[in-house]
């Protein structure tokens, strides 16, 4: 299959890098000092599942010149999802399917704002990994996986050959599950969580979870996140939190999310697409969610400094 990767960092760089280990034509469309180290140098992945380097290595910054492909796979950054999909636009043939593997619960519907329902998956991905220096990735932790499927849970033929692509990679497992719905919230609702307290604390997960304080602040956050989910007719089942602090308790000590290194970096965050998006969702759902308002609270005003908008 041929493929696009728009956002070559951690997720874009990894999962890229290992579907054209596996021989599928992957084009990666990136910028800057992580563009040109690519184009002199490759693409190096460093794994804990083990390490490839693509050398050389298709990439580009202009889409117009790869043309339509047969997926495209969004791992940008939540807060550059409308921008990418602008973008997104010459790659778009009509059997292009177009994949975001974002942390938010809403890449999905900006894609199909932009580019219309027919090309757009719903899609999450899970892996910490990150990108070290121009063109070079690593992967420290979590056995890495994609989930993905049409946005009303159909089964279709265009899924059933992306995942025979994913299947012939190393490094990753991909299914599709019977709710991708249930399957994007549960991941947000372990992430948004780690990212909400990892944000404020500036603290790793080890401590957040072991300290009785966080810990209950932790599970307060997984409650509304529930309860938010539940009310936007996400069919839970009934031990989602238990199981989000399950796996929360199971990642190792020292993790962290993207959006607490951005916040410790002093970058643009995705505190709008997680947290914010609690909060917003919550309220127009009538749910009251505290916890959640009081993180975005504390972290907005260094949210719109790193944006330059105060």
């Amino acid at each position: 299959m041929k493929f696009a990767i728009m956002g070559s960092g951690g997720v874009g760089g990894y999962f890229g890098a290992r579907l054209a280990e596996a021989g599928e034509d992957v084009t990666f469309i990136a910028r800057g000092e992580h563009l040109a180290a690519m184009q002199r140098d490759g693409l190096s992945v460093e794994s804990i599942k083990g390490n490839v380097t693509l050398d050389p290595v298709q990439a580009t910054d202009d889409p117009a010149t790869v043309g339509p492909v047969d997926c495209v796979i969004v791992a940008v950054k939540a807060w550059q999802v409308r921008e990418a999909a602008e973008a997104t636009r010459p790659l778009i043939g009509p059997d292009t399917m177009v994949l975001p593997l974002e942390n938010g619960v809403e890449a999905a519907d900006t894609l199909a704002e932009v580019l219309g329902e027919a090309p757009v998956l719903d899609g999450l991905c899970g892996i910490l990994a990150w990108r070290k220096g121009p063109g070079q990735i690593c992967h420290a932790g979590v056995d890495p996986f994609v989930r993905f499927g049409e946005r009303d849970n159909h089964s279709s033929e265009r899924t059933q050959r992306l995942k025979a692509a994913f299947d012939g990679a190393r490094g990753l497992s991909a299914e599709i599950p019977d709710d991708i719905q249930v399957a994007q919230w549960s991941k947000f609702l372990f992430i948004c969580a780690m990212s909400g307290i990892g944000g404020i604390t500036r603290a790793s997960l080890g401590v957040t979870r072991q300290l009785p304080e966080t810990r209950a602040l932790i599970e307060q956050l997984l409650d509304e996140i529930d309860a938010v989910a539940r009310a936007h007719g996400v069919a839970f089942p009934e031990d989602a939190v238990a199981r989000a602090m399950r796996f929360i308790d199971a990642m190792p000590a020292e993790s962290t999310s993207s959006m607490q290194r951005d916040i410790l970096a002093g970058r643009p965050s995705e505190l709008e697409s997680q947290n914010g998006a609690v909060v917003r969702l919550g309220r127009e759902a009538g749910i009251a969610t505290p916890a959640h308002a009081l993180i975005y609270a504390a972290l907005l005003p260094q949210e719109l400094a790193a944006r330059g908008e105060r």
